[in-house]
């Protein structure tokens, strides 16, 4: 039997990968939803190749081009905005790639959870967000969580879940980015140009931004807390230039294991698309061969404060948490915008922070009520 998928932010270069591997296995797998944000050419192309029941487009202002661009194929179902995207997280599959970026794919990732058996997550700002709501609703539906992040997949693939009290800790490595070896002084005047051109990793300008920053690791220190429910203080990070070893689980026996794998998402992708089997990938493999030398070292936790953050955020309660990842969305959108520079990132992502860290929520509508609060101050900050 073909697992049924639905693709959520197709367009995106997880979107992307996820299809190029589909597309390398097409006896294993059936496309039943595709969704993009604005990209209408690539989502039709994309609907032309794998014929999905239903595509949306989750901004309606490009809904009469995609239906041109369809309109020779009566059996793909078109549909824009936003109740249609939430809509489609309700049609019944197998697995559901959650990729959609930032905040905006909290409400469809938990429609999501209901409709699907498995749900592979790859953006790290709804469970930020709304972590624990999140993960007591997939408990409930009986609903799997795949990490798709290389750095929690890698976790995922090592953590012995029956031996949970015996794990030490959980070592999350970073590449360090574009921006490891800057002085704190040339970090602060960095462009956009050079903030998104990583040395590793091929990935979006928002994502890019936050791994020059480290604010994506800070971002997957809250995220493993709530994955594998672990306590903060047992989460650490881990400068890794080379990007092969993706994280680490500490036993208390002494032994570490680790997941190694070439700087490729489509390996974890791989691995949430065939779970709990295993299918070949489409991408780069690592060749052990090839390997010299693997290097660690300390985070400046002086010169990158998010991981620090992260701790004393987690600490403080999920206020803190969507303040956050709030404040540093409007900033980082400022900054590709080139209305500030980089060191204003963390300038407002610290204001919002002390501002926010002593709300309490209780419900999702608390949850965007309060992530909308933070992304109002932050934008008056900016303007003041």
């Amino acid at each position: 039997m073909k697992k049924t998928i639905s693709v959520f932010g197709a367009t995106g270069s997880i979107g992307r990968s996820t299809l190029d591997l589909i597309a390398h296995n097409p006896n294993d797998f059936t496309v039943r939803v595709l969704t993009a944000g604005k990209n209408v050419e690539l989502l039709a192309a994309q609907a032309l190749q794998f014929k999905p029941e239903l595509v949306v487009l989750a901004d309606d202002g490009g809904y009469e081009q995609l239906c041109d661009l369809l309109s020779a194929h009566k059996d793909i179902q078109v549909t824009a905005g936003r109740q249609a995207l939430l809509d489609a997280a309700d049609i019944e599959v197998d697995l559901c790639m959650a990729a959609i970026m930032g905040f905006a794919g909290l409400e469809p990732l938990l429609r999501s959870i209901h409709s699907s058996k498995a749900v592979a997550i790859a953006n790290k700002e709804p469970l930020v967000a709304a972590g624990s709501l999140f993960m007591e609703a997939a408990a409930k539906a009986g609903c799997q969580i795949l990490p798709t992040d290389s750095e929690h997949n890698a976790i995922f693939q090592v953590f012995e879940p029956e031996n949970k009290k015996s794990i030490s800790r959980l070592i999350l490595t970073a590449s360090g980015g574009p921006f490891r070896s800057w002085s704190h002084e040339d970090i602060l005047t960095a462009t956009p140009a050079q903030a998104v051109k990583h040395p590793n990793w091929s990935m979006g300008a928002k994502i890019s931004v936050d791994s020059a920053s480290l604010m994506n690791k800070a971002l997957e220190v809250i995220e493993a807390h709530h994955l594998f429910a672990m306590a903060e203080d047992k989460i650490d990070v881990v400068v890794h230039p080379e990007s092969i070893v993706h994280s680490f689980v500490e036993y208390q026996d002494g032994s570490v294991l680790a997941q190694l794998g070439a700087p490729d998402m489509r390996t974890p992708i791989a691995y949430c698309l065939s779970w709990p089997q295993r299918m070949a990938t489409s991408g780069e493999c690592l060749d052990v061969f090839k390997l010299s030398t693997l290097n660690f070292e300390v985070v400046r936790d002086d010169v990158f404060p998010p991981i620090k953050w992260a701790h004393e955020s987690l600490r403080a309660g999920q206020g803190a948490c969507i303040a956050l990842n709030a404040a540093n969305e409007v900033a980082v959108a400022h900054f590709l915008n080139k209305d500030i520079g980089f060191g204003r990132i963390y300038t407002i992502v610290e204001k919002m922070l002390e501002t926010f860290s002593g709300r309490e929520v209780y419900s999702l509508e608390d949850v965007i009520s309060l992530d909308k609060e933070v992304r109002m101050a932050s934008g008056n900050f900016i303007n003041l």
